[in-house]
């Protein structure tokens, strides 16, 4: 990333799909340590005991580095283990009902896949961001992913900070970086021998 970019974004983790907390807990550490994460995000998969344990590891280690922790769509958990707040996967249906429970100060994201509708709906709605994705290039075909026109439109029409996320390459982060306020990345580095390594060839 370079300072003559119009616009800078930040980077936004999601940790490993089902992570065992005792296992991700120094891999987090280190990548929190080394690169500017902005918000840890966790998924939502895995019983609630498990995700209650990496919510508490997730809390100490990123709130330690003044870095926000949010949880795919588990609005009770979030509130019991004291996150920062959620990330909701189902476009705006219930940015409403998660905004009435978690309370004013609490971050409420909203994925909204390819739909400029959902988006808009969803910032209405009182989401602090929008997410789109898996994102792709115009000169790749078409299929169910989000083109970037779709972020240069958000960017120059609508307020609400947007999140691009999904398939990203190096070559996609250097279109997005202009037209997006945050790069979520995860899948993309987990999968591979070394983390770190990975998300620093991405992350420039």
């Amino acid at each position: 990333m370079t300072d003559d970019q119009p616009n800078t974004p930040q980077l936004y983790l999601i940790t490993p799909v089902g992570a065992a907390a005792s296992t991700v807990g120094p891999l987090l550490a280190d990548v929190l340590d080394r690169f500017p994460v902005a918000c840890l995000r966790i998924p939502g998969a895995g019983t609630e005991e498990d995700l209650g344990r990496l919510a508490d590891l997730a809390r100490e280690i990123a709130h330690a580095r003044d870095v926000a922790v949010v949880i795919d769509d588990h609005i009770e958990l979030a509130k019991r283990h004291g996150l920062d707040g959620v990330h909701l996967t189902d476009g705006a249906r219930t940015v409403r009902y998660a905004r009435k429970e978690l309370g004013p100060d609490a971050i409420v994201g909203a994925f909204c896949g390819t739909s400029r509708h959902d988006g808009m709906n969803a910032g209405e709605a009182g989401a602090d961001y929008v997410s789109f994705g898996p994102c792709r290039t115009t000169a790749l075909g078409h299929g169910e992913a989000v083109d970037l026109e779709l972020f240069q439109w958000w960017s120059e029409t609508i307020e609400v900070p947007v999140v691009a996320e999904g398939a990203l390459t190096p070559a996609l982060i250097g279109q997005l970086a202009p037209i997006s306020d945050f790069i979520a990345l995860g899948p993309e580095i987990w999968s591979e021998d070394d983390p770190v390594e990975a998300l620093g060839n991405l992350w420039r």
